[in-house]
């Protein structure tokens, strides 16, 4: 079996070119491929196409790239806590491709399974199937680019669109664990979209907190097989950030809910 295993982030990302797409993995803050993101950064890769649940928030995961004008498109679920990409956009810097969320997830797996397309009814009747929906905007604010009129077909009495899989040239995802041989075990919910990113990247690199030897990992636990995965490195320090912060109230004994901290 190949050893996978690279020296470091940079290395791993270091044929990555200008224009490529990418498909990221993550949910809000869970699961970033943090390390990998940074090296790009700092690589100075731009023009990038991202597909991934959410494009970071201002300062983080994808939104450093995004921040400094490296991506020119994204292909996402939700936008919604991100400053500098509700800007972009709005100004017409950025396109912006949404996608149902439950969509997304099937256009990766089924890109990594070798599936080029299939039908959903999510969508069916809105502007996700009818088109319309504002990909670009241009300087003045008018719409630039529209999302086109997708295919409708009836199976049972029910109207299902036609959905196109994704198969981007590299897949970035983040794991728990991994061999050397690329097999991947993620943990709890940062399990998210990295698997499907994993399948579907052409060439898929991986960034684990552990690193095992081969024939360490149960069998029957790992995630994402090695076939899937073409280059694996450690990342051991990489930061995890709570995107937003609940506290819960303190049972109080006695007194008001606002003498209670709330």
């Amino acid at each position: 079996m190949i050893d996978k295993v690279v020296a470091s982030a940079a290395d791993a990302v270091k044929d990555i070119p200008d224009g490529a797409s990418l498909a990221v993995g993550g949910f809000g803050l869970c699961g970033i491929p943090v390390a990998l993101i940074d090296a790009l950064h700092q690589q100075g890769t731009r023009n990038l196409e991202t597909v991934s649940n959410n494009c970071g928030v201002d300062d983080w995961g994808l939104g450093i790239l995004l921040k400094d004008g490296r991506i020119r498109r994204t292909v996402s679920s939700y936008v919604g806590e991100n400053k500098e990409f509700a800007r972009q956009y709005l100004a017409g810097e950025l396109e912006v491709v949404l996608t149902p969320q439950g969509t997304l997830a099937e256009k990766l797996r089924a890109g990594g399974a070798g599936i080029p397309a299939f039908f959903t009814a999510a969508g069916v009747g809105t502007q996700v199937s009818e088109g319309g929906l504002p990909q670009k905007y241009d300087a003045g604010g008018a719409v630039a680019i529209a999302s086109s009129p997708k295919e409708v077909r009836t199976f049972n009495g029910a109207d299902y669109v036609l959905e196109e899989s994704l198969t981007p040239d590299f897949g970035l995802v983040h794991a728990w664990k991994g061999d050397r041989h690329g097999n991947l075990v993620f943990h709890a919910t940062a399990m998210n979209f990295n698997p499907l990113c994993a399948m579907a990247g052409k060439v898929t690199i991986a960034e684990v907190e552990e690193l095992v030897e081969p024939g360490e990992l149960d069998p029957e636990h790992i995630h994402v097989p090695g076939i899937f995965v073409q280059r694996i490195v450690l990342a051991p320090d990489a930061e995890k950030r709570i995107e937003k912060r609940t506290v819960a109230l303190a049972a109080a004994t006695s007194g008001t809910p606002e003498q209670a901290g709330a």
